[in-house]
C-alpha cells in the first residue's frame, strides 16, 4: 500500500446513484463496502461528503435565496449523508465517528482536529460533516483544508468520470483524458476539477489530488493501493 492516510472526497450526488434525487441504499453500501476493504488493509481514511442529492446552496442562491442561508441549509445536508454513510459502514462493523463543523452534539461529533487524528490511529473512520462551518465555501475547499490539517498524503476525488479531460466527454467524443496535471495546468486551463481555492491550497501544502470514477467497482481499493487510476494533479509534477 502506497499511502498511510487518505481523504476521500463524496459529492451528494455520488449517493444517490440513478436516482434523480435522495440516497440509494444499495449505492450507499457498495461505497461502505469499498472504504472497508481499505480500513482492513491498514490504511486511515477520512471523508468529506457533499450535499448537492438534497439540497444545493448555489443554485437556490440563483433562485433568490439569501446565499449564506442557503449554503447553511446546504451544510445541514451533508451531515444527513454524512450519518447514512456512518450506518452503512457500522453496519459491516466499521466503527465510525462524524464530526460536524455545525454544533449538532445530539447526532455529531464536534470538529477537533486532534480528536480526528486519534479516532483515526484507533482505526475508525472519520467522516467529516458540514462543510467548513462557513457559507461561501464549497466541500471541496473543506476537503482540501482538512486534508492539510490531518495531514493527509493524498485527496481522492470520487466522481461520474474516469478522469479529468481537456473538454467535456459527453458532448466531445474527441476529448481527450489526461494522465497527470499539475496544479497550474488545472487553474490555467479552468479544468475546474476543484474550486480554485481547493486547487490553490492543494498546491500550497503539496497535496496530490486524484481524480476517478466511483462507478467503477475496486477503484477507491485500488486508487488507496496507488494505482493508476483517473488522473494525477500536482504531487511532484
Amino acid at each position: 500500500m502506497t499511502y498511510r492516510r487518505v481523504l476521500l472526497k463524496l459529492s451528494g450526488e455520488a449517493l444517490m446513484g440513478d436516482l434523480g434525487y435522495g440516497i440509494d441504499p444499495k449505492v450507499v453500501a457498495d461505497i461502505a463496502q469499498e472504504i472497508s476493504e481499505v480500513v482492513k488493509s491498514g490504511i486511515q481514511i477520512v471523508i468529506v461528503v457533499g450535499g448537492g442529492n438534497i439540497f444545493r446552496g448555489v443554485k437556490a442562491a440563483s433562485a433568490g435565496m439569501d446565499r449564506a442561508t442557503a449554503d447553511y441549509i446546504g451544510m445541514i445536508a451533508t451531515v444527513m449523508n454524512a450519518m447514512t454513510l456512518q450506518d452503512a459502514l457500522e453496519q459491516i462493523e466499521i466503527p465510525t465517528r462524524v464530526q460536524s463543523a455545525i454544533a449538532m452534539q445530539e447526532v455529531a461529533e464536534p470538529y477537533i482536529r486532534r480528536r480526528a487524528i486519534r479516532h483515526l490511529e484507533k482505526g475508525r473512520v472519520v467522516i467529516f460533516g458540514a462543510g467548513s462551518g462557513n457559507p461561501f465555501f464549497t466541500t471541496d475547499t473543506t476537503a482540501a483544508l482538512r486534508a492539510a490539517e490531518i495531514d493527509a498524503e493524498v485527496i481522492f476525488k470520487a466522481t461520474k468520470v474516469d478522469g479529468v479531460y481537456d473538454s467535456d466527454p459527453k458532448l466531445n467524443p474527441n476529448a481527450r483524458r489526461y494522465e497527470s496535471l499539475s496544479y497550474n495546468q488545472v487553474l490555467t486551463d479552468d479544468l475546474r476539477v476543484m474550486d480554485g481555492t481547493a486547487i490553490a491550497l492543494c498546491k500550497e501544502n503539496n497535496i496530490p489530488i486524484v481524480v476517478f470514477d466511483l462507478s467503477v467497482h475496486g477503484n477507491i481499493v485500488r486508487a488507496a493501493k496507488g494505482e493508476s487510476v483517473g488522473t494525477t494533479v500536482g504531487g511532484n509534477l
